[in-house]
């Protein structure tokens, strides 16, 4: 029978041999983060399948026990995640977009209205600018509505080549005399990377539409200016693909990033897409970029747009887009999910009314 002494000293022994491992395992992941970093500037991937096979087999080959070769490949396996994890979680604060690089949230100002400052804020307007007519009818009812930030396609990345494609710079033309005219900030599409600086000159923020999230030529075009850019989350994007689709803008020197959530593809036909409500939070929390959420297209569905509105209001976005048009039944792109001006009205009275805008 073990004497109690001994049982002592075998502890003694082994709480040191604890301390032991604990310093050459944080020297392990020290040399692992500098790895991490090296392979970042090569832009090599972190893990390395056949390295870590390597390393399992020469553990293995000097294994004298008594711990048997599973186990052992079973316990370098957990230090090996471990070090995985601390080289990603290197790769996050690497990021300029982090909230970990950046604490205080990244506020964007236009004219009277602030993105991202706490209070949120509403954007609406045509889903295509289609005539001088239609964008006044539209901003006189926005401006009536005390809306200040007003959308309109003018170039469309359409599904179908023989859907209507956008007016071009001559949509951008009428948006500009027509937000002059009401005082209003505009938002609108730009498809090609040549056209980022000449729309500079006609509009207040460049949309980076869902197709376009990884076009990356764009991206870097969008990130050498230094107008504001709403960047639209991709149709089967990840959250991971959607955040360095924005750092590939903000590392070019444009810090004037916004993110919108504007639902995701899945097999669910009730909406033309599924709204990623809990991208909101995660985006808030990942990263100090303004997140907004486009109900509209999320959606497709004009009657539950209010409350989807509300959900994402609740969940921390800072706005919400919506498509308004005159006369929906005639528009030239998504008729049956844009509101007319007295369904606007009532939308945004009814999301007003729930205090949380």
């Amino acid at each position: 029978m073990m004497s109690q002494g001994r049982l002592e000293d075998l502890r003694v022994k082994l709480d040191a041999i604890n301390l032991q491992l604990l310093e050459l395992l944080s020297e392990r992941a020290r040399i692992a983060q500098e790895i991490g970093l090296d392979k970042e500037k090569q832009g090599v991937p972190k893990f390395d399948p056949v390295r870590e096979k390597q390393m399992l087999e020469q553990l293995v080959a000097h294994n004298k026990g008594p711990f048997d070769h599973e186990t052992v490949r079973h316990l370098f396996k957990q230090i090996f995640q471990a070090s995985l994890k601390l080289q990603q979680a290197d790769h996050q604060k690497l990021l300029l977009v982090s909230r970990k690089n950046k604490r205080e949230d990244t506020v964007i100002t236009l004219g009277d209205v602030t993105v991202g400052g706490g209070k949120p804020m509403m954007i609406a307007g045509p889903c295509s600018v289609e005539s001088y007519e239609q964008v006044r009818q539209v901003a006189a009812a926005l401006k009536a509505a005390g809306i200040t930030v007003m959308r309109g396609g003018a170039f469309k990345p359409r599904t179908s080549p023989y859907d209507f494609q956008g007016l071009g710079v001559e949509g951008l033309k009428i948006l500009k005399e027509v937000a002059s005219e009401f005082g209003l900030k505009t938002i609108s599409e730009i498809v090609d990377p040549a056209h980022i600086a000449m729309a500079c000159d006609y509009i207040d923020v460049i949309q980076i539409g869902a197709r376009n999230m990884q076009n990356f030529e764009l991206l870097k075009a969008a990130g050498d200016v230094r107008t504001p850019i709403l960047l639209k989350r991709g149709l089967a994007a990840t959250i991971d693909e959607f955040v360095h689709a924005a750092e590939y803008i903000v590392s070019r020197g444009n810090n004037q990033v916004m993110l919108i959530e504007r639902g995701i593809r899945t097999y669910e036909k009730a909406t033309r897409n599924t709204l990623d409500i809990s991208a909101v939070p995660i985006l808030k929390q990942e990263t100090h970029l303004p997140v907004l959420v486009d109900v509209t297209h999320s959606t497709g569905r004009k009657d539950i747009l209010a409350p989807c509105a509300k959900a994402a209001l609740a969940a921390g976005a800072d706005g919400i887009m919506v498509e308004v048009h005159p006369d929906p039944a005639t528009a030239l792109s998504d008729a049956a999910q844009q509101l007319n001006i007295e369904q606007f009205n009532r939308f945004y009275t009814e999301v007003k009314n729930s205090g949380l805008l």
